[in-house]
This record gives structure tokens, C-alpha cells and sequence, in this order.
């Protein structure tokens, strides 16, 4: 049954995530990843909340292995930093780490504070 709440939550968060990150780039003309950034901030903070209100076990299949899971990528920022410093544009992609780590540790901490303070 988990794995289909994986699957289930995954189906929905990988589409979302590209759909939103086409959304924001077309905004923005900038070699920066601007959508991958926000995916995984928001991602992260949707994660730390789902991780602080302690959920069953059927719940953090779906929303936070499968939606969190798919929505976030690694791979996408990976590839996307690769691709900056093949560019040559070494700032961007310094940019990038350090704000994609740091945001997304920052995110994932304010969530998980926010609804362990609602859970009281």
C-alpha cells in the first residue's frame, strides 16, 4: 500500500515541478535556475512541515516520499550547476549551491518549527 501512495504522490509533484519551473524561467531572462530554486525551497518547507506535524505512515508515503520527493530535485540543480560552469559563468553557478543548500536547509527548518509550534 505505501508504494502506491508513493507512486500516487509522485504523479502529482514531478508534472507540478516542471510545469512551475517552465512558468518561472519564462520570466526570467537570466542564465540563473530560478525555478529549480523556488521548487526546492518551497519543497523543502513543505517537506519540514509534513516532517514536524508527525504524521502516519500512509501520509508521509504520499506527501512527503512521493509529492516532496518528485516536486525537489537534486538532480535538475546538479545538472543545472554543471551546466553553468560550462558556461563559464562560475558566480551563477557558486550562486547556486550556496543559495539551493542553504534556502533549502533554512525552508526545511521553518517548516518543521512551524508546525511543531501548532502542534504545541
Amino acid at each position: 500500500m505505501n508504494t502506491l501512495l508513493v507512486i500516487l504522490g509522485a504523479a502529482v509533484g514531478a508534472p507540478l515541478r516542471y510545469l512551475i519551473d517552465r512558468a518561472v524561467q519564462l520570466r526570467h531572462d537570466s542564465r540563473f535556475p530560478w525555478g529549480t530554486l523556488l521548487i526546492n525551497a518551497s519543497g523543502s518547507l513543505l517537506l519540514g512541515a509534513l516532517l514536524g506535524a508527525d504524521l502516519s505512515t500512509p501520509w508521509i508515503s504520499l506527501a512527503a516520499t512521493g509529492f516532496c520527493g518528485a516536486f525537489t530535485t537534486y538532480s535538475t540543480f546538479t545538472y543545472e550547476t554543471i551546466r553553468l560552469a560550462e558556461q563559464s559563468a562560475y558566480r551563477p553557478a557558486l550562486l547556486n549551491i550556496t543559495t539551493s543548500v542553504t534556502t533549502a536547509l533554512i525552508a526545511a527548518s521553518i517548516g518543521y518549527a512551524t508546525t511543531q509550534t501548532l502542534h504545541g
